[in-house]
């Protein structure tokens, strides 16, 4: 089965203004699937996938019109100074069932990353985050996985691996996947009225990394460590205050706004570790002036003009552009080291993996900030070396 044989071509006619495209903007640059499905054996950095299944959005039926509307803003922007390398393939329609939507997703995400292509998804409930996840499955490799979402997605009541996958339950899908390929999961804005104890609990138990909005809210560059940690990224457009993105029938009056949202999404795209982004729950029927719809292109645009701005230094040979700081601890005949770019000025702290594992590497690398480097000179524990350390166990 082909590829092409999972999508749509896109209706230009619905999308392109009566002058059509100057040929600076974007939609004169993409090539897109209106008549012929594109050609993947071509130099291609990035992918475009819509996707129109909404059956499983609680409460958001109508997220499935989102891709043309999403588009139509999109090819409108003007390219960043670049030569883009961006390909639309279409739409994957609602299959019979939503298990065949989430197949196809599966598919084309996994077969893109093979390509060493990055699939950028528009369109559909955030349940389709955890298609997104299958598609990782056949590359024996571990994920982390960073979602920008007002709440956690679990479904408390019933964890158990029968539970239907919603766009409010999907996490425990991923959660109790096996096989297990999941290193860490990060949040990114949660809103404390809409967390249980029992799911800080639950995050807290697994060591993973919880980001209250309140946190982030006017210091957003506190998020870049833990999204340039992430091999997928999922974005609920909940996640944005409604007074910037009215777009989303659970769209509420806090949350991240525009420019911290196309800020995270530029975070990501530097990311060199990133292999696929979802951009979900967006519903055209609540976005009367199309504001939500230019926010994601725009959010897109950063992503990609962060894409090809990477600076490729996650801290490889040779040696000679990275500097090395050893801090000792007050309690502990113990030293974190830690890990300092020339070219981005980013940081990483070395985690030691237990003794008496098989592995060949002595020790894991995982992005951390200046904040955490100051911390370990004082004396103390970052607490995300802690963290990381407990999950490589």
């Amino acid at each position: 089965m082909s590829l092409a044989d999972f999508f749509t071509p896109i209706d230009l006619k619905k999308i392109t203004p009566k002058k059509g495209y100057y040929t600076s903007q974007l939609g004169d640059k993409i090539v897109h699937y209106s008549v012929d499905f594109p050609d993947l054996e071509e130099k291609t950095d990035l992918a475009i996938i819509g996707v129109m299944d909404d059956r499983n959005a609680v409460e958001n039926q109508g997220c499935g019109l989102a891709p043309d509307y999403i588009r139509e803003k999109l090819y409108q922007l003007n390219e960043g100074g670049y030569n883009l390398k961006i390909v639309d393939l279409g739409n994957i329609k609602a299959g019979a069932t939503v298990k065949d939507s989430y197949f196809a997703l599966k598919t084309a995400v996994s077969e893109l990353i093979k390509k060493d292509i990055l699939p950028i998804i528009i369109g559909g409930g955030q349940d389709l985050t955890y298609a997104q996840y299958l598609g990782y499955e056949d590359l024996e490799q571990k994920v982390d996985l960073v979602i920008v979402d007002s709440r956690f997605d679990l479904d408390e009541d019933e964890m158990g691996d029968s539970i239907e996958t919603t766009s409010q339950s999907y996490l425990n899908k991923i959660f109790l996947h096996e096989p297990n390929y999941l290193f860490n999961y990060s949040n990114l804005g949660y809103q404390t009225y809409f967390a249980s104890q029992e799911s800080l609990r639950v995050m807290d138990k697994l060591y993973f990394d919880v980001h209250r909005l309140g946190e982030l809210a006017g210091n957003i560059a506190v998020t870049e460590p833990a999204i340039r940690n992430a091999s997928m990224i999922s974005f609920d457009m909940g996640a944005i205050r409604s007074s910037d993105a009215m777009g989303n029938a659970n769209a509420t009056p806090n949350g991240f706004n525009g420019q911290e949202a196309c800020q995270i999404c530029r975070y990501a795209g530097f990311n060199d570790k990133l292999t696929s982004i979802g951009f979900y729950e967006f519903n055209p029927a609540y976005d009367s002036n199309g504001q939500t719809a230019m926010l994601m292109a725009q959010m897109i645009w950063y992503f990609i003009d962060g894409f090809y701005g990477r600076k490729r230094d996650f801290p490889l040979n040779p040696k000679s552009q990275y500097l090395i700081y050893k801090t000792s601890l007050k309690h502990e005949d113990q030293e974190v080291v830690f890990v300092k770019s020339k070219k981005s000025d980013r940081w990483w702290m070395q985690v030691p993996y237990p003794s008496g594992g098989s592995r060949n590497e002595r020790f894991h690398l995982v992005p951390c900030s200046y904040a955490d480097y100051k911390t370990a000179t004082s004396g103390e524990l970052p607490d995300l070396w802690w963290r990381t350390y407990q999950k490589l166990n």
